[in-house]
């Protein structure tokens, strides 16, 4: 593409940085409205400087990547309320064997779960779970946060519904999620499996480290605290707090786990301890009459055949008895009542659970069957709101929609700088060292996707690079173009493993990490650093070696 005017480079220019400015530093001093809204304002300068026309701005953006996105964070919202997510983290306590265990296991389902439910959602359930696993073993919180985040960047990378820039090349590149995950596949369990023994390798004396003192906020923590977690929504980065019908699905869940004697247990106790003590003071005035007039009636027999003296000594063991047997009868008929009232919401709970994880089994055999992904998440979607049966207003609520505005804003602007000839222009002088078929081109492509992932974050290089990278890979052949397309996909995202700023995953396990009620930790930027730039490169590079 041409060079546009001079006019519409330097505005074009003007508008894309104040975007890129307010997407990578969202507090930014002189303008903190955020990225959502900076996104917007990019996008609206350039419809302003005439960069591209009002029509040209709405053809942008993309509804096919908005419409899947939106199906995978319903999903994903109601796979939290099923206790998807809780049953994934018990998973990391089950017989764990130490701390070299746990990074496995976090490594391993972390990257899991973030192929199936994306990276962001698999961050925001967990995280607050690796730290409780910490702290009961006393073990330093960091290297788990590094194994959760980056091996959540690395899972995400096999599917399609995995993370925002694999949705934007499924759905630019028209390949199926078969496809998409059959050709990333291979590359992400090594990769996996590398994270996990450089973690092992960097932290190996830390996690060898029995502690001897206590921990300083009251030792370990215990096991049914660990395993009857409840998490935070999974909105994908977006928070919000539990409302009145997520309490009574928590109460549910909770009253499901407990034993639904409890209650009457306690109150059956204190009721045997009251009345025996009252029995043993010779209290007799607290037991109710009608107890009395029916021991006096069932014992009448014995005691026309006893003396005055000895039925003055039984009378008050007699009283007891026959007290503590109705207190128990009492108390058993109340049990059995509320276990008959509790059973059918047990059962009801049950088969919705079953109801959303068959929904969203049917959703990935979909996908994998090659049907449009869009109308297949959407569909998964309305299904499990029609299967609640309730107002949906709740769960709908805990959608990021500022997510899905930030990519509407993201798409005009980036359209706009496109049309601008300042990519074009780059990439001509670019290409010819970037072909696909020699080491070395592959090696400078993978730079490049890497450094721009992290200075403008990893889907505005998809959408900056993706068309040219494919099209000049198309020239040479179409298995080439499809290798270009995966290569990106896997690139852009394990680039986000290089800093704390790389991914949006990343700062959610940061910020997740530091406002975790009384288990609160920093991930400091040096810390991630120092693991993220070695294994970024040696993950990367392991992986380019296996796409054929």
């Amino acid at each position: 593409m041409a060079m546009a005017s001079s006019v519409k480079v330097v505005l074009g220019s003007i508008a894309f940085a104040i975007f890129w400015v307010l997407a990578v530093f969202p507090a930014v001093p002189f303008l903190p409205v955020g990225r959502t809204a900076g996104s917007l304002l990019g996008a609206m300068l350039m419809v302003l400087f005439r960069v591209i026309t009002p029509d040209q701005a709405y053809d942008a953006i993309d509804l096919p990547i908005l419409g899947l996105l939106f199906g995978t964070m319903v999903v994903s919202v109601y796979l939290e309320r099923a206790d998807m997510f809780k049953y994934l983290g018990k998973l990391l306590a089950w017989k764990s064997k130490g701390a070299k265990d746990l990074i496995c296991r976090i490594c391993l389902i972390s990257a899991i779960s973030s192929a199936l439910f994306t990276n962001d959602t698999s961050c925001v359930v967990l995280t607050e779970f690796v730290l409780k696993i910490a702290r009961q073993h006393n073990l330093p919180p960091h290297p788990f946060l590094l194994a959760l985040a980056s091996s959540a960047n690395i899972g995400s990378s096999a599917t399609p519904i995995g993370n925002p820039q694999n949705l934007v090349i499924a759905v630019q590149s028209k390949i199926s999620f078969g496809d998409f995950l059959i050709g990333i596949l291979p590359a992400m369990l090594v990769g996996v499996l590398v994270n996990a023994l450089l973690l092992l390798c960097m932290y190996w004396r830390l996690l060898s480290v029995q502690k001897d003192e206590e921990d300083p906020s009251g030792a370990a923590v215990a096991e049914e605290d660990v395993s009857s977690h409840r998490f935070s929504p999974a909105t994908m980065s977006h928070f919000s707090s539990l409302n009145p019908q997520e309490w009574n699905s928590t109460l549910d869940s909770k009253n499901v786990m407990r034993s639904p004697n409890a209650n009457g247990s306690t109150a059956h106790v204190e009721t045997l301890r009251n009345r025996g003590n009252s029995a043993d003071q010779n209290e007799i005035q607290r037991v109710p009459s009608g107890s009395i007039d029916s021991a006096r009636n069932s014992n009448a027999s014995k005691e026309a055949t006893t003396d005055d003296h000895s039925h003055g000594k039984e009378e008050p063991v007699a009283l007891k008895m026959i007290a503590l047997t109705d207190s128990l009868q009492d108390v058993c008929s109340v049990q059995s009542s509320e276990e008959k009232e509790n059973l059918p919401r047990r059962w009801k709970r049950r088969f919705w659970k079953f109801s959303v994880f068959f929904v969203t089994m049917g959703m990935l055999i979909s996908l994998l069957m090659g049907l449009n992904m869009s109308w297949t998440a959407i569909t998964a979607a309305l299904a499990l709101i029609v299967l609640d049966f309730q107002d949906a207003r709740p769960c709908l609520e805990k959608v990021s929609y500022s997510l899905l505005i930030f990519f509407c804003g993201m798409f005009i602007t980036v359209d706009g700088f496109n049309k601008s000839g300042i990519p074009s222009t780059l990439w001509d002088l670019m290409e010819p060292y970037a072909k696909i078929n020699h080491v070395s081109g592959i090696a400078i492509l993978a730079i490049v996707i890497l450094g721009l992932s992290n200075l403008a974050s990893n889907v505005p290089t998809v959408l900056l690079l993706g068309g040219r990278v494919a099209a000049s890979a198309a020239a040479i052949s179409a298995s080439d173009e499809k290798k270009a397309w995966l290569m990106l996909a896997w690139v852009s995202t394990v680039a986000g493993n290089l800093s704390l700023l790389g991914s949006a995953a990343n700062l959610i396990v940061c910020e997740q990490a530091r406002r975790a009620p009384q288990l609160g930790y920093t991930l400091s930027f040096w810390k991630h650093l120092k693991f993220g730039v070695p294994s970024t490169l040696i993950v990367t590079a392991i992986g380019l070696t296996l796409f054929r």
